[in-house]
């Protein structure tokens, strides 16, 4: 793309590219440490997910394997709970954590979260962003359109809307995540810091990504100016 042969793009975009590098280290790094350390009453990550759905009242949801690394994740359209080898078959801390996760993100949509809603409702024009405001922004620098110029920046900045709304999303999914599973006996008193411990670090992954988006949207911005 024309942008990476713009130094300010670089300028905008390294910062972003080493937090999001370093969030994804921190959190690989947490979640192989926890995974060693096992959990008193041996429940696998899948058993975990389902208690915690039990025991508040949430039985239509399914809890699926999926393949990948931590490609954990909750699929509203279809109610449907999908969990990582890692952490479907695992009885770890770290697994328990992920899995609690994903299971508050069920609860979330049980229960009608503002928050989830308005992050549901931004994915088509995200998705549209992410992949045409470039295209778009430099398309107008080229011909000289200030129209699709704006347009390209309008359309990133529901890209950027959409990571800074998945931000409380994805805390209030840890929060309650943190609270159920000691509550429900998933995991002890004793053991919540470390059950908790990859979930921190998962969320500054998400906040790596907000930050870089932003600064991304402010490159736009900013070259937008230097026409």
């Amino acid at each position: 793309m024309f942008h990476t042969l713009d130094p300010m793009y670089w300028l905008f975009a390294i910062p972003g590219l080493i937090l999001s590098m370093l969030a994804t280290m921190y959190v690989k790094s947490a979640f192989a440490k926890y995974s060693q350390v096992k959990s008193a009453r041996g429940m696998t990550g899948a058993q975990a997910a389902y208690e915690m759905l039990l025991r508040s009242g949430v039985t239509d949801v399914k809890i699926e394997p999926v393949k990948g690394f931590l490609s954990d994740h909750y699929d509203p359209t279809s109610r449907t709970l999908r969990l990582s080898p890692d952490v479907f078959h695992s009885s770890s801390l770290a697994a328990i954590g992920v899995a609690c996760h994903e299971a508050g993100h069920a609860l979330q949509h049980a229960g009608s979260y503002a928050w989830l809603g308005l992050r549901t409702s931004l994915v088509p024009a995200a998705s549209i962003g992410s992949n045409f405001a470039y295209i778009l922004f430099f398309l107008g620098l080229f011909i000289n359109s200030m129209m699709l110029v704006k347009i390209g920046i309008i359309l990133f900045s529901l890209a950027v809307a959409f990571t800074i709304v998945t931000l409380p999303v994805e805390w209030n999914a840890s929060a309650r995540a943190k609270v159920a599973m000691v509550e429900h006996g998933i995991v002890t008193v004793a053991e919540r810091e470390d059950a908790s411990a990859v979930l921190n670090a998962a969320f500054l992954t998400y906040v790596a990504a907000a930050v870089s988006a932003i600064l991304n949207l402010l490159y736009l911005i900013s070259r937008s100016r230097r026409r």
